[in-house]
């Protein structure tokens, strides 16, 4: 394949896009569990198509150990946006993105018990000062009640998938990105048809237009193209560039929910939400676990 131009701004670009996933999930109006399922068949779709012209292959024969990692990863991958569409629904989407982000901080916690890795004094207090940030979005003196602290508690549970995720694709060494997330999209698929003919069914019959266009630029847009260009510019940059440049994507989510959206974040919230950022972007700027989720 040919080296990209400028993976640096693809990069940017990408996050960019994933920051404003949250505008255009609002106005889907099916479940949760339909939306991913959508998600997942419209991005596979345009992936397969993009590995068919790029003349990728998938070594099937390479990968026999790691399938099940794969099927794990791509049903933690639907759970994981489940999760994070319901924490849309209860709170700003800036509450939902914040607690989301708490993702980088379980892998750090758990990378050592599950491979070995040595937890520094700078890994320790990044958890430490991100888990206080945590407290302070959730409301001092006011937790449990509202819907906001449950979509808090539905963006901490897509974290913990996230970082599922992430900790399998640490499994995974004998296919590339792309082909890799193509995988784990038809799992995905695999688990999300049961899941929504169980929970509901389908219902895109009543949607209109502008709800199929807002799907359509998720499906396609947000996790097909993006996620190409996000891989494709991954493979051109070091890894702690693209650390600093992933941490585009929350903040343009938190900008869009503040200034476009207008929802508001108290004091302590915005405090909290710094905490979390920053702590967990100084803990990526060491070399890091690669990404794969949103």
């Amino acid at each position: 394949m040919k080296k990209i131009a400028n993976p640096r701004w693809m990069l940017i670009v990408s996050m960019t896009i994933f920051g404003t996933l949250g505008i255009f999930v609002r106005n889907i109006p099916v479940s949760s569990g339909e939306l991913a399922l959508y998600r997942a068949i419209l991005a596979a779709l345009l992936i397969a198509v993009y590995l068919i012209v790029t003349k990728q292959r998938i070594p099937f024969a390479r990968i026999k150990k790691e399938i099940p990692f794969l099927l794990l990863s791509g049903i933690a991958m639907g759970i994981n946006w489940i999760l994070l569409f319901e924490a849309y629904k209860y709170t700003t989407v800036s509450l939902a993105t914040l607690s989301y982000y708490f993702a980088p901080v379980i892998v750090t916690v758990v990378c050592p018990v599950l491979f070995h890795e040595k937890l520094t004094g700078k890994q320790i207090l990044c958890f430490i000062m991100s888990t206080i940030g945590l407290v302070m979005i959730t409301g001092i003196g006011d937790v449990g009640s509202g819907s906001d602290f449950i979509g808090i508690l539905f963006g901490l549970g897509a974290a913990v998938f996230y970082a599922t995720v992430i900790l399998l694709n640490k499994f995974i060494k004998n296919v590339e990105r792309i082909p890799r997330t193509f995988l784990q999209f038809l799992s995905a698929i695999v688990i999300l048809i049961p899941y929504v003919m169980l929970s509901g069914g389908v219902t895109l019959g009543s949607m209109n237009a502008f709800g199929w266009l807002n799907l359509l630029i998720v499906g396609l847009v947000h996790t097909g193209v993006t996620y190409c260009m996000y891989f494709s510019a991954l493979k051109e940059l070091p890894g702690q560039k693209a650390a600093i440049l992933s941490y585009i994507d929350p903040l343009v989510a938190v900008l869009i929910s503040v200034t476009i959206l207008g929802e508001k974040m108290t004091f302590w919230q915005v405090v909290g939400g710094l905490l979390i950022l920053g702590f967990t972007f100084w803990n990526e700027v060491s070399p890091k676990h690669g990404k794969n989720g949103r």
